[in-house]
């Protein structure tokens, strides 16, 4: 799989350019098997950096996607020059700066972009705002991508415009458009001060800006999930969004064999044999969890007696003196990568402790998994109401997000949570409810879903 050449020429060609970051790169990978498969679409031409390119080269092996490399600014203040992804960031307080030095790369992409015209499409990441002027000056309609729900989107917008300076933080607030809901305002991502954060607040104005003015909104989500949600949106906003989710049911898992098999699919293997439901916890790539509050997570779960399979980061390796001797018969702590959604997938798999990052979401939906939300940073608080107030298809950790050495959840909610989702009544209800939710995904996606009408019918606008 190489790049395009300046020869190759397709009128039904798309192209998309991912964000640096696993989380809202493989959504768009996903996209673009589920493009290849369409007989109007001929071409697909994803846009990454070099340290990016081998991720997306073997996600995409076997396909007929084309992959350009263009070079990522080095030079920014605190970051180091071998960091091409939020996800290796020190910290996350350096987003801005990541993001904000992509616009370095433009005049390359609009050099490698001339070279394919024409072009029917470009999808590019909210965060990379400036490929929207890029896109008009060659004529390209451009679709934006966040990687949000229809709620978050539209809670943002409903809050916004009745969100009062003399409310605090934690008062809930009534929202007209949707009156059975109250929200907090820290449930709202935050628009930065341009005087305190200049950096941030012009990168979010921007991103705004340029998500108005482009032709549609791809949303990974399906209508039948959020229909309310997405007809506020549709009525009340610009631009136009278009669900064609959940995108990470376009290719099931790939069937492991015993050989290739790593440790944690082993040890799941076992548990079921034994009938024991297992609780996957996992809390995303970039939270920054504290040493006190994974020892408190570590005590919960312990005193749950559950099954559990913990993934988390190399550099969190405090959870407590006899940890793992302690709960070794029934507790497997795991720090490298796994493919989250073969755990999902896994049978005796029956409880999700999550951050609620929407790909997590749709991913426990897609494997019929109830989750434990417990929401860290940007719309997951937004997300985690989603789940256990409006689909029911979960429960919430209650207590603060996580915020550093302060916020601290204590071990005797994680327990008391743990224990509800995986043998109370509300888990058995949240069960079922996302057992439903599983099986109106996989109609929409389905031939004749309402996200296959929704990706036909854009593809079709987009040709005229």
């Amino acid at each position: 799989m190489g790049s395009v050449s300046g020869n190759d020429s397709h009128g039904n060609h798309i192209v998309l350019f991912p964000f640096m970051s696993k989380g809202h790169t493989i959504p768009l990978l996903h996209l673009a098997r589920l493009l290849l498969r369409r007989p109007a679409v001929d071409a697909v031409t994803v846009f990454t950096t070099p340290a990016n390119r081998p991720f997306i080269t073997s996600s995409l092996s076997g396909t007929a996607t084309s992959v350009i490399s263009i070079p990522f600014p080095h030079g920014i203040p605190e970051i180091d020059p071998s960091v091409e992804s939020t996800d290796q960031l020190s910290s996350m307080s350096l987003f801005h700066a990541f993001a904000s030095a992509t616009t370095v790369m433009q005049s390359r992409f609009e050099a490698e972009l001339e070279k394919l015209l024409p072009i029917r499409l470009l999808v590019s990441d909210g965060f990379l705002w400036w490929t929207l002027e890029s896109a008009n000056k060659l004529g390209i309609l451009r679709m934006v991508f966040f990687g949000m729900s229809n709620y978050a989107l539209a809670m943002c917008k409903a809050v916004a415009e009745v969100r009062s300076a003399d409310k605090a933080d934690d008062e809930p607030v009534t929202v007209p458009a949707f009156p059975w809901i109250k929200v907090k305002s820290n449930d709202i991502p935050q628009f930065p001060d341009p005087q305190s954060n200049p950096v941030a607040f012009n990168f979010n104005m921007n991103t705004l800006q340029a998500t108005i003015n482009s032709y549609g909104l791809l949303v990974n989500s399906f209508e039948e999930l959020e229909p309310a949600f997405l007809e506020y949106w549709n009525s009340k906003s610009m631009p136009r969004a278009w669900c064609v989710g959940p995108l990470c049911m376009i290719d099931p898992p790939e069937p492991m064999t015993n050989p290739k098999k790593p440790t944690w699919a082993h040890w799941l293997d076992q548990k079921l044999d034994k009938g024991a439901l297992v609780l996957y916890v996992a809390f995303g790539s970039q939270a920054d969890i504290s040493t006190r509050q994974l020892k408190q997570i570590a005590i919960g779960l312990e005193k749950s007696e559950a099954y559990f399979l913990w993934v988390i980061k190399k550099k969190d390796s405090e959870l407590g003196d006899g940890f793992k001797e302690r709960v070794k018969d029934r507790g497997l702590v795991v720090r490298d990568w796994v493919d989250q959604r073969s755990i999902l997938m896994h049978p005796s798999v029956q409880g999700f402790l999550s951050h609620c990052g929407w790909n997590s979401v749709l991913e426990s939906i897609c494997a019929g998994v109830p989750i434990l939300a417990w929401p860290m940073m940007a719309e997951q608080p937004l997300n985690a109401k989603m789940v256990e107030e409006e689909l029911r298809i979960g429960l919430r950790v209650d207590g603060p997000p996580f915020k550093g050495e302060d916020g601290l959840v204590e071990w005797e909610e994680v327990e008391r949570k743990v224990r509800e989702l995986m043998e109370g009544e509300a888990g058995k209800i949240a069960r079922r409810k996302v057992r439903e939710a599983s099986d109106a995904a996989r109609r929409a996606m389905e031939e004749g879903g309402s996200s296959w009408r929704t990706l036909n019918s854009l593809i079709d606008e987009t040709s005229k």
